[in-house]
């Protein structure tokens, strides 16, 4: 998880205590017939004297388990580097099978817009970001565009997120199932098996939507990964490079699914944040304390 990496990171950034000003928990976001989705906020201190970046997270769990984190310590360094956070609540395959976490993680982006002011957020600096399934979610969120068959007409307006951190995500599901004659057993518990399941897994993988203009991508992926194999992100940065969009990838030797050791923890989100500075998306001050 996202949150273990984070934990395991440097301390914050220029000694400063990276705790929240106020947190909000369980807003809820969008209404699908009876379900509500929820989402946590936690603001950033310096967010009343000027808008912050804020980091909108997408869990993990193969689309079908897993939930936002009970709170925002895992983000510390984030939080340190002067970002806000929103962690968000999406529909599992059991509730909603494929578009539907899709759909609301757009819908997270559009709230979070529409809402930027009331929380002191900078909605020209909203990164989103996640892990495993949470990666292919923020992928999909931040590479959609704008006009597109899976947004809900309750949440139109969906902004360009300014930057995108992928945390070993899968980027083709196609290729998730390539040399078996069965789809991935993951994707098509979320995607299905009906007549329609081959074009709906096209659309559902990121790297059908990747452009000119896409925003800037940080990947990051273990190259003993067993889930999500090293070779998806491998092949999302070469698509990036012919395409020229800024992109980063970081492949940390031996590690997993996302159980990396501690150092290779820190110098995940080291590099995360200078990705950060170096597309100018955090205060110049924290970018100088980093060099």
């Amino acid at each position: 998880m996202l949150a273990s990496i984070i934990a395991a990171a440097a301390s914050p950034a220029m000694g400063q205590d990276p705790a929240p000003e106020t947190i909000v928990r369980n807003i809820v976001y969008r209404m699908v017939d009876d379900t509500a989705l929820n989402l946590d906020i936690y603001v950033h201190r310096d967010a009343a004297k000027a808008p912050t970046p804020v980091l909108v997270h997408f869990h993990g769990g193969g689309w079908a388990r897993g939930q936002r984190p009970e709170n925002w310590t895992g983000f510390r360094p984030y939080l340190a580097a002067g970002m806000s956070l929103v962690t968000v609540q999406y529909r599992l395959a059991g509730q909603a099978r494929a578009p539907a976490a899709v759909t609301d993680a757009r819908c997270a982006l559009q709230w979070v817009a529409a809402n930027a002011a009331r929380f002191g957020f900078d909605p020209e600096r909203i990164i989103v970001t996640g892990t495993s399934a949470g990666g292919h979610l923020a992928l999909m969120a931040g590479l959609l565009p704008a006009t597109n068959m899976v947004d809900s007409d309750a949440c139109r307006d969906v902004p360009k997120a300014a930057a995108i951190l992928d945390f070993y995500g899968p980027s083709d599901l196609a290729a998730a199932s390539a040399g078996s004659a069965a789809r991935h057993g993951t994707v098509a518990n979320w995607i299905g098996e009906g007549p329609d399941a081959a074009a709906l897994e096209r659309a559902m993988s990121p790297v059908t939507w990747l452009a000119a203009d896409s925003p800037p991508i940080f990947i990051v992926h273990g190259d003993a990964d067993p889930v999500v194999p090293v070779a998806q992100s491998i092949d999302l940065k070469h698509r990036l490079d012919a395409l020229e969009v800024p992109s980063e990838l970081f492949v940390v030797a031996g590690g997993g699914h996302g159980k990396f050791d501690p150092e290779s923890n820190r110098a995940v989100v080291g590099r995360a944040i200078s990705f950060l500075c170096g597309r100018k998306l955090l205060d110049a001050a924290v970018c100088v304390s980093k060099n």
